[in-house]
């Protein structure tokens, strides 16, 4: 007799309590034994995850629950990586809608439920966090049901189950006024409302390839859900196209399926099971793992297209190679291809010069992640300021557009307005959540690069910024850069106090006493719009009258210091941002004061 299986996802805007709801589902079905110190948000496995609070890539996990197997898959919130989000949809027959009980939904709930609605899943919805102080229960199943409506759910979609739930506690009930004690309410929802994925047994073996992963001993891993059929270890299994073109004839090397946190080597995997294995390296998102008798390709659910590129270029600056292990244009296009291996929304092509890559993605922070996960790795380069993606239709040119939900205290609503009306962006609607008011704008892409450090700065850190891809719309005219001009450094070496106390009236200065710098550098924005060289090396006479001036008898004030996704967000398009496993530079493309003046500063 087959055990019986569900399969689902779960999907939310970030932060609304995803992985915390997994983390307890995974304790109490009886995955971990008792006493087992298990990490919070343990499905957060990589560094950047666990540091930024936020899921990066889909991951697979599975629970047991009175007999009933359920395959779980926690995937990201955030629009950047909503491509992880689409591709995993086709390999599960459910999903539990997260929405926060404060916050109700936000512009990634609405993309990741259409996406969901469009492959006729009746979602559960839940209720998360009815503990915080400002939570509305109510009006947010209210907003939740308005938001099914507007995305045309039919009746039967309507008709979903509703639970409340305190994630982090595990509790999770079916109606507010009850007493919550645990996830048994959910665990049964699931059983009860998750269709069982179709079993057909006795039909060739097939198998959409939904994600890949990568191990140092078996190679590529292909993960997927049986459509029908059963494999065997060991058996030939044929790997095909989008296009049902055959790509390998390969036999299965291992087959893994899940348990809780691991993956458990079994000896065959059946229809309806999620599964993973191994032995076809050329495999890809998308490709169809099949028989002989039967070549026809799984169709494929295509994946929303990049709307931001970057350059990628070998570091070429005064101090390339002195902090990273991987420097040259091979090592950078070895690893941008193997990034592809598993991110199914980017895209890498070369250019005419062999030492720039062109790499487009879903948004900053997706890139931004890239940037940082290759700094850590050791590598070293050279990225440009991110450019939108445009598009023509019938001769028209059309750009990205995206939809902005800002929730702000009342003071600073007019000056977010401003901030986004001088980029083009168009004012929605405007709502009252307790003390804050809620702002939703329709903006270009191309005006929200850099907006964020605006809005943050002018509200004093208080303002809560969510953003998702809407549509492409004709092009809405040209948008004001950046207003400062740069500092740039005249020379090579140390920073000095000297310096600096004489030039601290020309701007913000991002490098301190001491720090190296070369030629070309940007030391540090300027107070006015046109860019500045200046000698931040320059060093004091020394005479035998006055021997040598104390260092502290000499206010400086303190340099400015910004993140990644800042300096990103700063970069000018005749600039580049050096990206060392120690250090993040802004730098000038063109360092020699010359070459800059002959080839018009760009």
């Amino acid at each position: 007799m087959q055990t019986p299986i569900r399969n689902i996802a779960i999907i939310a805007h970030v932060d609304h309590g995803k992985t915390t709801l997994v983390d307890q589902m995974l304790q109490q079905s009886g995955t971990f034994r008792e006493n087992q110190e298990v990490e919070d948000r343990v499905m957060d496995s990589g560094d950047i995850e666990r540091e930024r609070g936020i899921t990066i890539m889909a991951k697979n996990t599975a629970v047991n629950w009175n007999g009933t197997k359920i395959n779980i898959v926690d995937t990201p919130g955030h629009s950047d990586f909503g491509g992880e989000v689409e591709r995993i949809l086709k390999m599960v027959n459910g999903v539990i809608l997260l929405v926060d009980a404060a916050e109700g939904p936000l512009p990634q709930t609405r993309f990741v439920l259409r996406k969901s609605l469009a492959l006729g899943y009746r979602p559960i919805v839940v209720i998360n966090k009815i503990d915080r102080q400002d939570a509305r229960p109510d009006e947010v199943l209210d907003e939740v049901f308005d938001l099914f409506v507007n995305l045309q759910a039919t009746d039967e979609q309507l008709d979903f189950p509703v639970l409340y739930a305190i994630g982090i506690k595990g509790m999770a009930k079916l109606n507010l006024e009850d007493d919550g004690e645990n996830l048994e309410p959910l665990f049964e929802t699931i059983v009860n409302h998750v269709p069982e994925p179709e079993r057909t047994l006795d039909a060739p073996f097939k198998m959409l390839v939904s994600s890949v992963e990568w191990n140092d001993y078996v190679g590529r891993i292909a993960v997927g859900r049986v459509e029908q059929g059963v494999v065997k270890r060991n058996e030939q299994v044929i790997l095909v196209n989008r296009d049902s073109e055959v790509k390998t004839k390969a036999k299965v090397t291992k087959l893994f399926t899940f348990s809780g946190l691991e993956r458990i080597p079994v000896e065959d995997g059946t229809a309806g099971d999620i599964i993973a294995l191994a032995g076809y390296e050329d495999c890809e998102i998308g490709d169809t793992l099949t028989v002989e008798s039967d070549l026809t390709a799984i169709p494929y659910y295509d994946i929303d297209q990049p709307t931001i590129a970057m350059y990628f270029r070998v570091n070429d600056s005064p101090f390339a190679g002195l902090e990273g292990k991987y420097v040259t244009s091979n090592m950078i296009r070895d690893r941008l291809h193997k990034e592809l291996r598993t991110n199914v929304s980017l895209r890498v092509t070369p250019t005419e010069n062999p030492d720039v890559y062109r790499v487009a993605g879903r948004g900053e922070l997706q890139l931004a992640i890239l940037i940082e996960t290759m700094r850590r790795e050791g590598y070293e380069f050279s990225v440009s300021r991110p450019e939108v993606l445009m598009i023509e239709e019938d001769g028209v040119q059309l750009e990205p557009i995206e939809e902005v939900v800002i929730n702000v205290p009342s003071d600073y609503s007019s000056k977010v307005i401003e901030i986004l009306l001088t980029r083009k962006g168009a004012l929605e609607s405007m709502g009252q959540e307790l003390e804050n008011n809620r702002l939703t704008f329709k903006v270009p892409s191309r005006g929200l690069i850099g907006f964020r450090n605006d809005v943050l700065t002018e509200t004093k850190g208080t303002a809560l910024i969510h953003q998702q891809f809407f549509a492409y719309e004709p092009y809405k005219g040209d948008i004001q850069g950046r207003i400062n001009g740069s500092l740039i450094a005249l020379d090579n070496g140390n920073v000095t106090a000297y310096a600096l106390e004489g030039l601290q009236d020309r701007g913000t200065f991002f490098s301190e006493v001491g720090d190296p710098v070369y030629m070309g550098q940007v030391v540090g924005a300027n107070t006015r719009s046109d860019d500045m060289v200046v000698n931040v090396v320059k060093k004091k006479n020394l005479t035998n009258h006055r021997a040598a001036q104390s260092a502290d008898s000499v206010k400086i004030s303190a340099s400015k210091k910004m993140s990644l996704e800042q300096c990103l967000e700063y970069i000018a398009e005749d600039e580049l941002l050096e990206v060392t496993p120690k250090s993040l530079r802004i730098r000038k493309k063109y360092l020699d004061h010359n070459d800059r003046k002959r080839f018009g500063g760009k």
